[in-house]
């Protein structure tokens, strides 16, 4: 069905995302859910089964009261109807007539609280893929696929223009007052635990940095004390459940090569100064009995730490984000 879980960190000191997801029929999942998330943590969420939008975080819960939530909820009980029928629309559109299919609206703002910069984005997608969305620079949608331009005909114009001024003004004003509220949790900083993991000696070695907040991170491999960019592959920053965030950057290099060369994962977080893990055979947990400090799971570790997002919340599906391309939509 093309799912996944995933949550979208920008690199800039503040963010406020909103994701809607519809489903049809078929599956144990509400058929839609609104999930909130200021700093890529989790705030507010709403689904079909309880039609109502509820605080995940103490900070919202105690800043804002009933008159919030009363007018939060009926926005989220228009977009459940809404989606119902753009389900069955996009369904039309490319001539399905069953099965499961999912439609999702994602848009956002970004600030740079020490440049004053900002940026957003909105965009749509259907079955895990791109459908429709905005360029804020033409202030026009970009449609990848022909089932979109009829979309892109109706919201060209003053549906554009709106989302702009929500996207450049509203949302900035929202995520400011959002972050005042959760100022001591949002600014909050811890380190990452670092760990090297293989499943075999034949495998990659997987550099895995988790339990660090804020999200924004940078993982490198480096040989003989200089960058390393072929046999790297460093993977998206996902979260936890407990708020906090993990990202894994794999070295796939032979087992002598890594015996004739000095190879070191270096992973930066704000929280303090670069971490320096240096590979050695003691130190990378593996599956093989006898090898290394000690003998994991690594493949279940790493999966089950996958599904750790409290996005249960609402699934997030994987709409491809084209390189250059910003994204974004309304909600207070």
């Amino acid at each position: 069905m093309g799912l996944f879980i995933i949550i979208l960190i920008g690199f800039c000191s503040h963010s406020l995302q909103y994701f809607y997801t519809g489903v049809t029929r078929g599956i144990n999942f509400p058929e839609f859910t609104d999930v909130g998330l200021v700093d890529g943590e989790q705030f507010v969420y709403y689904d079909s089964n309880t039609r109502q939008m509820i605080p995940k975080v103490d900070w919202i819960k105690n800043n804002e009261g009933p008159e919030y939530w009363d007018i939060v909820t009926q926005f989220a009980q228009g977009h459940e109807a809404n989606f119902k029928a753009n389900v069955g629309i996009a369904m039309q559109r490319f001539n399905q007539s069953g099965g499961i299919h999912t439609f999702q609206w994602m848009y956002g703002c970004e600030w740079d609280d020490e440049t004053g910069a900002t940026d957003g984005y909105e965009q749509y997608g259907y079955d895990g893929a791109d459908f429709i969305s905005l360029d804020l620079k033409s202030t026009s949608y970009v449609a990848p696929v022909p089932q979109a331009v009829i979309t892109k005909q109706k919201k060209d114009g003053v549906a554009a223009e709106f989302m702009k001024n929500y996207l450049t003004q509203i949302c900035i004003y929202w995520m400011e007052k959002y972050v005042q509220y959760g100022k001591s949790s949002l600014e909050r900083k811890v380190p990452p635990q670092v760990s090297l993991l293989q499943t075999d000696p034949s495998s990659p070695v997987v550099c895995h940095a988790t339990g660090f907040y804020p999200g924004k991170v940078m993982m490198s491999w480096q040989k003989d004390g200089r960058d390393l960019h072929e046999d790297v592959d460093v993977g998206e920053t996902l979260s936890n459940h407990d708020g906090t965030f993990q990202k894994r950057a794999e070295l796939n290099v032979t087992p002598d090569e890594r015996k004739k060369n000095h190879f070191t994962c270096v992973v930066e977080h704000k929280s303090g100064d670069p971490i320096h893990m240096i590979l050695t055979e003691e130190k990378i947990r593996t599956n093989s009995a006898g090898t290394g400090s000690s003998s994991i799971t690594v493949l279940g570790l790493v999966v089950a730490a996958l599904v750790l997002i409290p996005v249960v919340v609402g699934v997030v599906m994987v709409v491809k984000r084209r390189s250059g391309e910003r994204r974004s939509k309304q909600h207070q």
